[in-house]
């Protein structure tokens, strides 16, 4: 699933091609991806407004219109392409929004995951799915005793509570296994276990690794594509995750579990 690296590397490259550019029409193929308002309405409100900018929210693509949010998840396998207005549909391509009368801008799910949200943009931030998401990795109020204070009495593995969206929004599995790694703590270390100063310690490499990330495009793993020819560079630069062999560190055996049912890699010897 795409995180907020490869999130802000699909808004960077569409702000290139889009900005500017007025829905002129719209069509959906499969309803389920319209999770508000009803399909009927989603289409009839988003004809007729210029995109004014794109940005991010965690995992979240936000597209601002002239009245409304146009919010949009990619979840597993969203993508975006650009077609002809009289090319033939592909059976993996589910909404098509008309740009300017002549461009085909088409959202493409392989697996139907992907969800989008039409909001008015006055109160768009304090309805869901926005209003439930926690900080950003670069807000400023983000600091190690912010984290100690949500986790220090919780039970669940940190690695688990690095992946909730209502503390930090928008790390994923992949860069939760590189922060804990460059932490030196193990991912099985339960929340009230986590000391100030680590936490300090996860705060100040969430940052490291998802800037590095994003100056690279991201991470390319399995399908994901920010745009045609678009791929993410920074699996290049993983230290642990996906990682077979030895630990880069101290050469003991990569470690390969599973923690709240996600895979997760790890050294037993250097996170503690």
């Amino acid at each position: 699933m795409p995180e907020k690296p490869e999130v802000v590397t699909v808004a960077n490259t569409l702000q290139k091609q889009v900005l500017g550019k007025t829905i002129t029409d719209c069509s959906v193929y499969w309803d389920n991806i319209i999770a508000y308002p009803t399909v009927d309405e989603f289409k009839q409100e988003i004809v007729g407004q210029k995109i004014r900018n794109i940005s991010t929210r965690g995992k979240w693509l936000v597209f601002e219109l002239d009245k409304d949010l146009l919010l949009i998840h990619l979840r597993m396998e969203g993508k975006f392409f650009f077609r002809n207005l009289d090319d033939i549909k592909n059976k993996h391509e589910h909404v098509f929004f008309t740009l300017d009368q002549c461009i085909s801008f088409r959202f493409h799910d392989v697996r139907k995951f992907g969800k989008m949200y039409l909001l008015d943009k006055k109160d768009a931030y304090s309805k869901k799915p926005l209003c439930d998401l926690g900080l950003e990795y670069n807000d400023l109020e983000l600091t190690g005793n912010y984290l100690y204070q949500k986790i220090h009495s919780k039970k669940l593995p940190i690695k688990t509570l690095l992946l909730d969206q209502s503390i930090i929004t928008g790390i994923g599995n992949i860069y939760d296994d590189e922060i804990l790694f460059l932490s030196h703590i193990s991912p099985l270390r339960k929340g009230d276990m986590i000391t100030k100063e680590e936490c300090d310690s996860i705060i100040f490499n969430t940052r490291k690794v998802l800037d590095e990330a994003i100056k690279m495009g991201g991470t390319t793993i399995k399908s994901f594509t920010s745009s045609e020819g678009v791929h993410g560079l920074f699996q290049n630069k993983l230290s642990i995750h996906g990682k077979i062999g030895e630990c880069p560190v101290c050469g003991k055996s990569i470690v390969k579990i599973k923690v709240g049912g996600r895979g997760t890699y790890y050294c037993s010897y250097c996170q503690k």
